[in-house]
């Protein structure tokens, strides 16, 4: 029996409480278990995953925040993009993080348009359905999410732009690329992939891991139960 299902099969049956896998086996070799014999928790129809992006400012106190889906679905649909937004929104509840959810696009609020802007938006209306005391804004562009300037000229009024925290993308391409941004230009630590949606804590790892970052997320992991 392959480790991937045994340490799945422990969580299954209540023997272990979380698990951390991915180190020798890819990221489709522990999600698919986990899918098999754990499943999506009760209301959830897909799994996702987020990134915690950590940054120490001049102060000394921390700058933190979510990014989703950056490691899981490669062309998420807008059920599946409307589902990431609300478990990062408490994904970043979990790191003391009030989450301020902004649906990325390459378009704010009918700036662009195309197909792709159309399903941000869709995602949006969905989030916004399921979770309504969440703060949740789209069609954002990165910058309209992020700079209290920018917010101010492109969507003023808007409880999100200017002050995201919480940011999602509309495809794994833009997510992974952005994470990978802010982690090596920006000096972030960035903390994942954090998987989200199952009926237990099951986390991946990189295949490229050291020791400091298996640590790491055995923490993080042990801390979601």
């Amino acid at each position: 029996l392959k480790g991937n299902y045994f340490g799945t099969m422990l969580v299954k049956m209540g023997v272990a409480d979380a698990l951390l896998g991915g180190a020798t086996y890819s990221t489709a070799d522990t999600v698919r278990p986990a899918l098999q014999l754990v499943k999506t928790k009760p209301g959830n129809k897909s799994v996702s995953s987020s990134f915690v992006m950590i940054r120490e400012k001049a102060d000394g106190t921390e700058e933190k925040y979510i990014m989703g889906d950056c490691a899981i679905n490669i062309e998420p649909t807008a059920e599946e993009m409307a589902e990431c937004a609300v478990e990062c929104a408490h994904t970043a509840r979990i790191f003391d993080i009030d989450p301020k959810v902004a649906m990325l696009s390459y378009s704010t609020k009918g700036s662009g348009k195309g197909e792709n802007v159309d399903k941000v938006r869709t995602a949006t209306e969905l989030a916004k359905a399921a979770a309504p005391e969440l703060a949740i804004d789209g069609e954002l562009q990165f910058d309209a999410a992020f700079s209290p300037v920018v917010a101010q000229t492109k969507c003023k009024g808007s409880p999100v732009a200017g002050q995201a925290n919480v940011f999602i993308f509309p495809e794994i391409q833009s997510g992974n690329i952005g994470y990978k941004i802010a982690q090596r230009l920006g000096g972030f630590a960035a903390y994942g992939p954090i998987l989200q949606g199952l009926n237990a804590p099951i986390n991946d790892l990189s295949r490229g891991c050291d020791a400091e970052e298996v640590y790491q997320m055995a923490i993080i992991t042990a801390g979601l139960k």
